[in-house]
């Protein structure tokens, strides 16, 4: 054996038994709280799977339908370049917000990640809803006239009070998600904080149609687009933000993080409340 060990060059000492098992150290890379609540707009939280190691990251793919779909809305809404009607662009209400965001809202579902498969199942549904007002087909605002006339109802006191309400109720819905957001971070915070009083001026825009003050809803609709358009460029920078953290981009952009103000979210809830 000592013969053969010298020929071959190998010592008993480095020789490789057969049948060792060989074994492997695997190490896990934690993020801090701070950035993965950048990337995922939710609280860090501990989970079983830790399936934000094993899918990607869904929360900039719903962010990207919402804020398409509200660029185009705002600039219509303000008129902008002789624009009027949401009709030609009905599929902001049916595809591009509501596909992106139905998908990203069942991938965070799987993922466990609570508060961003709320804020994108809740636009989700707002635009399908909102965007069956825009199908003249429906016959909708038809139904509010006594003659049948499309142009009749959609102007008439009843219909504009009844979309006045649901946007009322929206903006108390979207209020309540703002609060929430005050534990996350600036930049998203102010995404709520914007849409909420967006909704709440458009329910004014309504309520002037139904009174017949058409100069003073039209400067109503004009305000409403304006802060959308403030929600869409705070949203495409919230997208830039998670897209260039997730690409490894040397950039670290800001977003106001307000987690620092909040107990630790990274322990068990039972955890939690013993310490309370």
């Amino acid at each position: 054996m000592s013969d053969n060990a010298g020929q071959t060059g190998i010592s008993n000492g480095d020789r490789i038994e057969k049948g060792t098992p060989l074994s492997h150290t695997v190490t896990n890379v934690s993020i801090s709280p701070e950035l993965f609540e950048k990337l995922y707009l939710n609280p860090k939280t501990p989970h079983a799977g830790d399936y934000e190691k094993r899918f990607a990251n869904a929360t900039p793919l719903g962010f990207l339908g919402f804020v398409i779909s509200t660029f185009t809305f705002s600039m219509v809404l303000m008129g902008w370049g002789g624009a009027s009607g949401l009709p030609a662009v009905a599929g902001i209400f049916f595809f591009t917000g509501p596909v992106l965001l139905l998908l990203s809202t069942i991938f965070l579902w799987i993922q466990a990640q609570f508060f961003p498969m709320m804020v994108c199942g809740l636009f989700c549904v707002f635009w399908l809803s909102f965007g069956l007002l825009q199908l003249p087909t429906l016959g909708l605002a038809a139904a509010y006239s006594t003659a049948g006339d499309a142009s009749a109802g959609a102007a008439s006191e009843e219909y504009n009070a009844v979309v006045a309400l649901y946007l009322l109720v929206w903006g108390f819905a979207l209020f309540t998600f703002w609060i929430f957001t005050l534990r996350i971070n600036a930049v998203f915070a102010g995404i709520f904080g914007f849409v909420t009083v967006g909704a709440w001026v458009l329910s004014g825009a309504y309520w002037k149609v139904s009174r017949g003050e058409y100069g003073m809803a039209g400067k109503l609709q004009k305000t409403g687009g304006a802060l959308l358009f403030i929600v869409a460029v705070l949203g495409w920078y919230m997208i830039f933000v998670m897209m260039a953290a997730e690409m490894r981009l040397t950039v670290n952009l800001p977003v106001g993080d307000l987690s620092h103000f909040w107990r630790r979210t990274d322990v068990e809830l039972a955890q939690m409340e013993k310490e309370e």
